[in-house]
């Protein structure tokens, strides 16, 4: 480890703050929940199931009593549940200083959310973009607040198909393609949503993050149990724990020097493993055409304008 590598150890301390972070019940969530608590903020864990997150929290609590974690139901494949979740959080917060979009599911085969959109562009965009623009004035009126996207090295294979963003009836739909499209739509709508910060003058930043490859329970579907199994050996060379693959969405969320715009993902090979540090996404992520067409769909499929 170098001088430069940035830890848990230059986080500042976060007492007074307010952070949610979307599946923050498992996996790199967890993490970050854990490390956020541990710097004494008060972190909002919205789950799709308050038992697990209860679950969760509690283990946090086994390992720092003095977490101040609050555990909210949040279905990210439902707008009735976001907007249910917005308005209770809404009831008992003043300010949100990081909203942490970290919930997302991986290579899942062709199926719907409740309002009719393929669930992974549904879950990891979708529903993410409707959460953080029902949240916006709550934004607003917290200093210096930020919004964090996290994406995927998956990017790099996303091609936008606005003939055909949903893949309706399956049309040409694959897990790898569809989540690839999602995880490209992460990234576009970080940059647009900081463009419009910049342009409304909103004392907010929006970053992205990338785990590289971590040991998350997002591989459920990227191939059979048994396939899965024979690989275990090779997975454990190239894979990172959730503790290190969090870390680049951590920092995207605290790091006093980062700047609206950013994406962070590890500093080794690939960008596979390793400390977090500023990378680089694909030309494609920065069209401007493609990032405003899918901002104007996005409002439309919600029903939420930011404003």
């Amino acid at each position: 480890m170098t001088s430069s590598d940035w830890t848990i150890e230059d986080i500042p301390d976060l007492t007074g703050k307010t952070i949610l972070v979307t599946g923050g019940n498992s996996g790199l969530g967890f993490e970050a929940v854990k490390v956020f608590s541990l710097k004494s903020a008060h972190v909002v864990m919205a789950c799709r199931s308050v038992n697990k997150g209860e679950v969760a929290k509690k283990q946090i609590i086994d390992f720092n009593p003095k977490a101040d974690i609050l555990v909210m139901e949040l279905n990210l494949t439902n707008l009735e549940s976001i907007r249910s979740f917005v308005n209770l959080f809404k009831e008992n917060h003043s300010r949100l200083d990081v909203l942490l979009n970290n919930a997302g599911i991986m290579m899942v085969p062709y199926g719907l959310t409740k309002n009719g959109f393929e669930n992974q562009l549904g879950t990891n965009h979708l529903g993410h973009f409707a959460l953080t623009g029902l949240l916006l004035d709550l934004l607003k009126k917290t200093p210096k607040s930020r919004v964090v996207n996290v994406s995927s090295m998956a990017h790099k294979s996303g091609v936008m198909d606005f003939d055909n963003l949903l893949y309706e009836n399956g049309k040409d739909y694959s897990p790898m393609k569809a989540y690839g499209r999602s995880k490209l739509s992460n990234l576009l709508f970080t940059y647009e949503l900081q463009r419009f910060f910049e342009a409304n003058k909103i004392d907010c930043m929006a970053l992205a993050a990338h785990p590289g490859v971590s040991d998350t329970n997002l591989f459920n579907h990227a191939a059979p149990k048994w396939v899965m199994n024979l690989l275990k050996p090779l997975f454990l060379f190239m894979i990172q724990p959730a503790s290190m693959g969090a870390l680049p969405e951590i920092r995207a969320s605290v790091d006093q020097n980062a700047k609206g715009g950013e994406f962070y993902g590890p500093n080794g090979k690939r960008e596979m493993k390793g400390f977090p540090v500023i990378v680089k996404s694909t030309a494609a992520s920065y069209d401007k055409e493609s990032a405003r067409k899918l901002w104007e769909i996005s409002e439309k499929l919600t029903s939420v304008k930011f404003a």
